[in-house]
């Protein structure tokens, strides 16, 4: 305690012996000008002085440029209740700091409050007013007397900040913004000694961004101010959205200075535009009169999305502009609801002071009425419309103030606290500078944070040290929000989403759907029911903001060269590709799987139709059919030959090469079975093996009866001793010939299975839609050989039956088989160009087809010849007959019989031919 009256006590001398330095001082300074500075100021009998700088008017009055005269200070006009209820809200903070015993207990703090009009002229004029002030009688280094400027809370909006805050930078002279949100201030090479208790606008930026995301927006508008505020918000906005593949319809710029010609441009901009979302980064200032305009046109359908600027400005969210901005969703720092604050601005009076003609000025605004003897003649009004700008100066009322209105009775924005953002940002401004205050005020020696470990006198210190205070600074407001600066000068971030809703009393509400905060892993944003929102849409549901509607499944998106990435034209996919994802955009369609194929719509892929030779369609029907009918056929003969197994010309035939003969055409026909129905591998391993044995065994067969005539027509010329060892020997051969074609045949086909086998093929070669399935031949060397010894079989048939085809006999079969091998021949000779021309069934049907025909053929020309004889002419089917001793001259007997013609005598061959 001793310590602390001894730091006083120094601090104290230090302060006199400085004022008796300043006054003994021979030189003076002067000032190159005076400054129309207007605001609050209350710095007697107070330690410590904060600044302050507020909109409290919206603009300077333009004047022509002087040349006769000096230049003077611009006046304001455009008296802004919202400004004024900030300056309010600091003195009420100053107050409370001054009245509380935990806060700079033994130090009371003063004010100086200027107005900005809204203007960087005039806050610069502010500016150097703090750091040189404007009293020439008590020369300073601040060309100012008085208890020392500490810092300075402003400057309002972002551009009057940066403003300001590069000339304070200089001398390193804090500067605590409370509306200041650009993201450039977090440059500390620039702005070295800039503070905030509002969240950089890069979060807000980002915040926008996932709002749009969120709600499935891809084709926005994008509206800026044209000031450090709008450009660098609205540039950060476009990064993050077309990160994601959002485009930007539009992008227009508020101008600063107010013109009818650009205000067109950009209504005219958002007429056109099919862009139903639409971004806004400015201030409320700046705004209005594009608002104004858009009112005048009665441009709805559109969304705005806010920024915090302007998202609860009063100036902007009247009832009369509902109609088109209902509906808008933007981002509100946090609020707060500020003790006291209400009751305070409630004591506000011209009669409290004389000299205050700020209050003054708002009386006669807010109740339209002129004070007596008031030195303003004027009563300002913000009007900015289509038609032109009013100048904002109307003449004085005819209606005297007479003192006795009440506050209570009007409805304007100064006494709106029901959304207290800035406000209570104001407020936070305030009270951090008091804490770094206390906080430099309460180091103890010798634990300092300066050169050995040194502390700071609070009566006489450099701003350098206040700023290691603020930087560091961390309190708790009176909501339990925890108030902390970064080294970068920026706070925690945490936003309200704000939707703007119609309340019972007609007024617009800012109902509160979600809120934005930052984490340690990123951000955090959470709407808490999109139900709640009201949409300014003919169906009250979210509206759809895009250039290109999606593609509809069955589609993928086209690139159209020149305009943005949303702008595209939807394509049909591909045959055997699909797209089916709903409420986005494929770039591509994808292709389906190998046995899939895509449907009508090409938004699914189905099963490839499986083509085989079925046997319930018609084709596979008919050659069933066939071979059945065929299979009857050679059953019938076989019954025929039993039945008349004793008549001669049944015995003239050999019954076991007929039987082999007829069985193997049984084989080959009922072979079709095989050849029809769904492939398998077992029938794949099959059907041609089995058809090669039935030919070698019939071939084999025919061939025997050939060598047979000709070894019988070589027999008839041997003696009758010799004939029946011949006979024995002929039908030996017959037999071994058979025995050994068939057990070539089946060597082959064994190779055949155990090699290379067939398998069951899923052909896709020819037909997209379709899936053939057929059977792999496997080796067609294998096939071609098997065949191939068929081949050699018919072909050796062939010659000897051309060959036996004359000798004598009234019943010759070498001409029969002769024609038989011809059909044989033919059949297949047509089928290999036929069977290499088609594919899928129609390739097995031809193969079937050639199957059939060359049973149906042998058989025909080697049986039905005989079985007309068995079964129609019984009287020629004697032994008499069919040896040759008597001859017929029955015209009506078959083309096919013949007249023993030959020198050899009939008589002995025909014997030969029975005893077989």
């Amino acid at each position: 305690m001793a310590n602390m009256k001894l730091y006083l006590l120094l601090g104290l001398f230090a302060f006199v012996l400085r004022m008796l330095v300043i006054q003994g001082a021979e030189g003076t300074c002067r000032l190159l000008g005076k400054f129309d500075l207007r605001g609050f100021m209350e710095s007697e009998n107070h330690m410590l002085i904060i600044g302050g700088m507020f909109p409290i008017h919206f603009r300077t009055i333009p004047e022509k440029e002087p040349t006769t005269s000096e230049p003077v200070s611009p006046k304001c006009e455009g008296f802004n209740f919202r400004g004024f209820r900030w300056a309010r809200a600091m003195i009420h903070a100053v107050q409370e700091v001054n009245n509380r015993l935990d806060i700079l207990p033994n130090i009371t703090l003063g004010y100086h409050i200027y107005d900005t009009c809204f203007t960087t002229s005039k806050t610069v004029e502010g500016t150097l007013a703090y750091l040189t002030g404007q009293n020439e009688t008590m020369p300073n280094f601040r060309c100012s007397a008085g208890a020392p400027l500490v810092a300075v809370i402003g400057a309002g909006g972002s551009t009057l900040t940066i403003a300001s805050s590069r000339i304070v930078g200089l001398y390193y002279f804090p500067e605590v913004g409370y509306a200041s949100s650009c993201s450039v201030l977090s440059d500390k090479y620039q702005f070295p000694s800039f503070l905030r208790t509002i969240p950089n606008d890069n979060h807000q930026s980002l915040a926008m961004a996932e709002l749009v995301r969120h709600f499935g927006w891809v084709w926005i508008g994008t509206i800026a101010a044209d000031d450090d505020y709008g450009k660098y918000g609205i540039k950060y906005f476009k990064q993050n959205v077309e990160k994601s593949g959002i485009c930007i319809a539009f992008s227009e710029t508020i101008p600063k200075i107010y013109s009818r010609e650009k205000i067109l441009e950009v209504v005219e901009a958002i007429k056109e535009s099919t862009a139903n979302i639409i971004v806004v980064y400015s201030s409320d200032i700046d705004l209005s009169p594009l608002m104004e305009a858009i009112a005048h046109n009665n441009i709805t359908g559109k969304t705005w999305i806010a920024s915090e600027a302007w998202v609860t400005s009063a100036l902007i969210a009247k009832p009369e502009y509902f109609s088109f901005l209902g509906g808008t969703i933007g981002f509100g720092v946090r609020r707060g609801d500020i003790p006291g604050l209400k009751d305070f601005l409630l004591d506000v009076h011209p009669d409290n002071d004389a000299r205050d003609d700020l209050t003054i000025e708002f009386w006669q605004t807010a109740f339209n009425c002129t004070w007596p003897n008031s030195s303003i003649p004027y009563n300002t009004d913000f009007r900015i419309n289509v038609t032109g700008r009013e100048s904002g100066v109307h003449p004085v009322s005819d209606q005297l103030c007479t003192g006795k209105e009440k506050l209570e009775d009007i409805k304007n924005t100064y006494l709106d606290v029901s959304e207290l953002r800035i406000t209570y940002n104001v407020y936070k401004a305030v009270f951090t500078v008091a804490h770094a205050l206390n906080n430099l005020d309460t180091c103890v020696e010798g634990n300092g944070p300066f050169p050995k470990n040194s502390c700071a006198i609070i009566y006489d210190f450099e701003p350098w040290q206040l700023m290691y205070y603020l930087k560091n600074v961390k309190f708790t407001t009176f909501d339990n929000e925890l108030v902390k600066i970064d080294d970068n000068g920026d706070v925690y971030a945490s936003y309200d989403i704000i939707n703007w809703q119609l309340n019972e009393t007609g007024e617009i509400s800012f109902v509160k759907i979600g809120i934005y905060n930052d984490t340690k892993d990123g951000h955090e944003m959470k709407i808490y029911n999109n139900d709640s929102i009201f949409w300014n849409t003919g169906t009250l549901k979210p509206p759809r903001s895009v250039c290109t509607e999606n593609c509809q499944p069955g589609t993928r998106k086209g690139i159209r060269h020149g305009v943005p990435a949303c702008c595209f034209v939807c394509i049909p996919c591909a045959d055997g590709e699909i797209s089916n994802e709903t409420g986005t955009a494929q770039k591509e369609c994808f292709p389906c799987p190998d046995d899939y194929w895509s449907n009508t719509l090409k938004n699914e892929c189905v099963l490839k139709e499986v083509e085989f030779l079925a046997y319930d369609e018609a084709l596979g029907t008919t050659l069933v059919a066939l071979s059945l009918f065929g299979a009857c056929i050679v059953l019938s003969v076989i019954i025929v030959y039993r039945m008349y197994r004793d008549t001669a010309l049944v015995k003239a035939n050999n019954q076991e090469l007929s039987f082999l003969i007829q069985l193997s055409l049984a084989i080959t026909l009922l072979t079709s079975f095989l050849f029809v129905g769904k492939p398998e591998e077992w029938s794949c391993q099959i059907r041609q093996v089995t058809l090669a044995l039935g030919f070698s065994l019939c071939l084999s067969c025919i061939l025997g009866k050939t060598i047979a005539l000709l070894l019988t027509y070589r027999g008839s010329k041997l003696k009758a001793a010799e004939k029946h060892d011949h006979i024995s020997m002929k039908s030996r051969h017959q037999k071994l010939l058979v025995l050994i074609s068939l057990i070539t045949e089946v060597c082959i086909c064994t190779a055949y299975l155990t090699c290379i086998p067939p398998y069951v093929y899923k052909n896709m070669e020819f037909q997209n839609v379709k899936i053939i399935l057929e059977c792999n031949e496997g080796s067609i060397e294998f096939l071609c050989t098997m065949f191939g010894f068929d081949v050699f079989l018919a072909v050796l048939c062939f010659i000897t039956a051309f060959i036996a085809r004359k000798l004598p006999d009234n019943f010759n079969e070498a001409k029969f088989i002769t024609f038989g091998m011809l059909v044989f021949f033919i059949v297949w000779i047509s089928f290999v160009p036929a069977y290499l021309s088609t594919r899928g069934k129609f390739k097995v049907a031809v193969e079937i087809f050639a199957i059939l025909a060359s049973s149906f053929g042998l058989l025909g020309c080697i049986f039905l010849p005989k079985c007309y004889i068995i079964l129609l002419k019984p009287e020629r089917n004697t032994e008499e007959i069919i040896s040759g001793k008597a001859t017929t001259n029955d015209k009506s007997a078959p083309p096919t019989s013949a007249s023993c013609t030959s020198e050899v005598s009939n008589s002995t061959l025909s014997t030969m031919v029975l005893d077989e």
